[in-house]
């Protein structure tokens, strides 16, 4: 009779049978969880480093930009002192050209006016009572307006 019994009550064998499904159901899940934070994190790793080799090459990005742009900077600084100096250059010689030139006429005039007499040894004007000497005026040349009274 006490076989009996052991028919209609829970089988221990099937129960440990379900027992042992329901831990590895449970081992799979788990398993599977650990999974996917496994590729989670190895997602957020690959993610930061990418973030951090982005940051980094857009520093050197930004640093070879400064570089070009103090290069070109300096460039031009150094074209514009170029072209001061030649201007200046320009401008000096302009003004030693036109100065050379007015001595030059006024040594022209001064010839023609001036007559060396022997017997005194010094300069004398023209004899006429009033000489007046109109220098004619172009753009390029100064003006000259001479009145020489008799001596």
């Amino acid at each position: 009779m006490g076989s009996k019994c052991c028919k209609f009550g829970p089988d221990k064998d099937a129960l440990e049978k379900e027992k042992l499904k329901l831990r590895e159901k449970r081992l799979k899940e788990r398993v599977k969880a650990a999974g996917k934070i496994q590729a989670w994190w190895r997602g957020t790793l690959v993610r930061r480093t990418l973030l951090v080799a982005a940051l980094m090459a857009w520093m050197i990005q930004l640093w070879w930009r400064t570089r070009l742009w103090r290069r070109v900077l300096k460039r031009r600084q150094d074209l514009l002192k170029i072209y001061v100096i030649q201007e200046e250059a320009a401008v000096k010689l302009q003004s030693w050209v036109r100065m050379w030139q007015c001595h030059r006429r006024y040594c022209h005039m001064f010839n023609a006016l001036c007559i060396l007499r022997v017997p005194e040894g010094c300069f004398a004007f023209q004899t006429h009572d009033v000489l007046q000497e109109q220098y004619e005026v172009t753009p390029s040349h100064p003006e000259f307006h001479i009145e020489i009274l008799s001596v």
